[in-house]
């Protein structure tokens, strides 16, 4: 790539010192009213562009990549997962990947610990209660939910976040479990007295509180799936603020529905942004709208992630993000 300023198209509305910032390095295209591109909008973007920034609302299929022009040598992500991007047919075309890991860690991680609290004390049931004026008072037996000192917490997937969500759950009095598919450090385990499975059949039927941490792979769709949520006990609940598509939504919805599990608090959806019909009706779910990275601070950091990461590919370097593979 020569030194003269890249053609860089946006296509999401970034924070405005961001966008300041990215105007003043690059030949920046921005959206500025912050539509979802089409996948024509898309294909004329990866023809057009020398460097993209998309989010994880754009779909890069195989196909698209692959229809890309050969001006297009990076794809600088402004996200973390990748999981929207075929990264097989971007290696295929010679175009470089990057994310923007580390930096949503604590963010997400807070944002589960408000699920579990919200899920296990039934917040969302009685704020609703209370806006409807249906509330009559204090009762003995009114309301009441789970205590979460003495339970036990099932981490699927102790990366960043899991370990982070680990931390703050140690607080709160919550025994530590995880099941990842290579085990941590004895030191870390050691940290925070973390009891690792093997087998995640296991883990899922001994757990109060189920924390889906792992990323959106081939290797983890549907991994908590009809089969396995029957594994685990009546009183349980499972909080998901990492990706939709872990959870196979349709069996989740029955079991809540059934009262088969206790409750689940969600922050992403299998197919965003629609949700199933079924979680809608229920009092025993807490529903947001994909917010767990949504902090002034978040969003910020996650830009200039992506312009070190431009600045370092258009220098001639590697980017310090470049996305390699994903695991958990």
């Amino acid at each position: 790539m020569t030194r003269r300023r890249p053609l860089v198209i946006v296509t999401r509305k970034l924070p405005d010192l961001i966008e300041t910032r990215m105007m003043e390095l690059f030949d920046c295209r921005l959206n500025l009213d912050d539509h979802a591109f089409t996948r024509d909008e898309l294909a004329a973007a990866l023809n057009t562009a020398e460097i993209l920034v998309p989010t994880v609302t754009d779909e890069l299929s195989a196909a698209l990549i692959q229809s890309a022009g050969p001006q297009l040598k990076l794809i600088a992500s402004f996200g973390t997962g990748v999981n929207n991007i075929a990264l097989d047919a971007a290696k295929a075309k010679g175009i470089t990947v990057t994310n923007t890991p580390g930096v949503l860690t604590e963010d997400t991680a807070d944002m589960t610990l408000a699920l579990i609290l919200a899920v296990a004390r039934r917040l969302g049931e009685g704020e609703r209660l209370v806006r409807a004026g249906r509330w009559q008072g204090w009762a003995p037996t009114a309301m009441l939910g789970m205590r979460l000192t003495g339970k036990r917490l099932g981490i699927v997937g102790m990366g960043r976040i899991g370990t982070a969500v680990a931390r703050r759950a140690r607080a709160f009095g919550l025994s530590i479990h995880y099941h990842n598919r290579r085990r941590l450090d004895p030191a870390v385990e050691a940290e925070f007295d973390a009891t690792y499975w093997e087998s995640l059949d296991q883990m899922l039927g001994h757990m109060d509180v189920v924390s889906i941490n792992c990323p959106h792979t081939p290797a983890t769709y549907h991994l908590i799936s009809a089969r396995r949520l029957r594994l685990m006990k009546p009183h349980a609940i499972v909080v998901n603020t990492s990706r939709g598509q872990v959870i196979e939504e349709e069996a989740l919805a029955r079991a809540l529905y059934a009262r088969e599990i206790a409750g689940a608090g969600l922050d992403v959806y299998e197919r965003e942004p629609d949700i199933h019909p079924r979680l809608l009706e229920l009092d025993n779910v807490v529903l947001l709208p994909h917010m767990g990275s949504s902090t002034h601070d978040g969003r910020f950091d996650m830009g200039e992630r992506v312009i070190v990461n431009i600045k370092t590919f258009v220098d001639g370097h590697t980017p310090p993000d470049k996305v390699v593979h994903t695991m958990f």
